[in-house]
């Protein structure tokens, strides 16, 4: 398979060889308080992540009149009709700039998915180091176009679509670069583990020779544990302080301590891959002394004996002998000083 790139990121690479991109999504978890989300930065920097991505829309942009004045009598709701709700729960360029100011504060890197070309032309305006596009936005050609003309790496979601509906948004991308990461997504909230589809993610990255990620909406974390296992270099996952508060997102999030515990068991699962060299480490030396058979007397052998294979026996003994693959080292070779049974023969015991 064709060699993959890795992207940039700031003063980072995201790409295989690489530590995973762990992403904590705010999206609009922050249910249009500056606060809330300030508490919800506070969270991921201290649960480890890399990242924090947040949602910028310009609603008229982003919505039809007829949607925007469509009732909206949801539980989730914070206005009456849906137009409303999503005004209400929009940050202005102003706040955006404010969080992004405090997250890098942390070391952390702000980023935003951008829903519309004003947005993207805003976001733009503060230096993000990429953009995300949500699976709602990939056949949004207008978008795609206009942010990819902007040089930045571009995240990718591919929700609600098929291989087709990819293909044509990565090479509109690729007109003007490569620097795309995809995400394997699933637009259901929470997903069910049978509608996850890991092996589509592996099959994007061999298909398109992209790195590839999980924007993962299943319950707990054991599916953007196994994407890192499968391949993933980049996760993204929904954090919220509690999956009680009102909003739509919160439900098929990950509550305190859920992502510290994910970036725990991924940066574990790191350090678990190792070389691919098939080496005894240091540590197993112990063991191996104790454990590892090595050729023995299988009876008391006398001095001047020629050594058969009758006399030899493959035992675990306190010091580590010749391995029992070594016997044709000793084999039909003279004893040159008597053997106790179960005691090591060296080759300095024969001639």
């Amino acid at each position: 398979m064709k060699e993959i790139q890795k992207i940039k990121i700031g003063d980072r690479y995201v790409g295989e060889g690489e530590p995973t991109f762990i992403v904590a999504e705010i999206g609009q978890n922050h249910n249009g308080d500056v606060a809330i989300a300030r508490a919800l930065i506070d969270q991921a920097h201290h649960d480890g992540v890399d990242a924090v991505k947040f949602c910028k829309r310009h609603i008229q942009s982003d919505l039809t009149r007829a949607n925007y004045n469509m009732l909206y009598p949801s539980e989730n709701s914070f206005g009456r009709t849906y137009g409303e709700h999503r005004e209400f729960l929009e940050f202005s360029i102003g706040q955006h700039r404010e969080l992004k100011k405090y997250a890098e504060g942390k070391g952390l890197i702000y980023f935003a998915s951008v829903c519309d070309i004003t947005s993207a032309d805003e976001m733009d305006s503060l230096d993000v180091l990429m953009f995300k596009v949500a699976s709602r936005d990939l056949t949004n050609k207008p978008l795609i176009e206009h942010i990819a003309k902007k040089q930045r790496p571009i995240f990718l979601s591919t929700g609600m679509s098929n291989l087709w509906d990819v293909v044509r948004t990565v090479d509109l991308i690729r007109k003007y670069h490569n620097n795309i990461l995809l995400f394997q997504c699933t637009s259901e909230y929470p997903a069910r583990y049978e509608d996850i589809n890991l092996n589509a993610m592996v099959n994007l990255r061999n298909h398109f020779c992209l790195p590839i990620g999980i924007s993962d909406h299943a319950p707990g974390i054991m599916v953007a544990c196994a994407a890192t296992v499968m391949g993933a270099v980049a996760t993204e996952k929904h954090v919220t302080l509690s999956r009680e508060m009102r909003g739509t997102d919160h439900k098929a999030a990950l509550e305190p301590p859920g992502m510290e515990r994910l970036v725990g068991w991924i940066r574990s699962f790191e350090k678990a891959k190792g070389t691919g060299v098939k080496s005894m480490f240091d540590g197993e030396f112990i063991a191996k002394k104790k454990l590892v058979r090595s050729i023995v007397a299988s009876r008391d052998i006398l001095a001047g004996e020629v050594v058969t294979s009758d006399m030899l026996a493959a035992k675990s003994h306190i010091e580590l002998g010749l391995n029992p693959f070594e016997d044709e080292k000793i084999l039909g070779k003279t004893l040159n000083k008597d053997i106790k049974a179960d005691n090591l023969i060296t080759l300095e015991d024969v001639q």
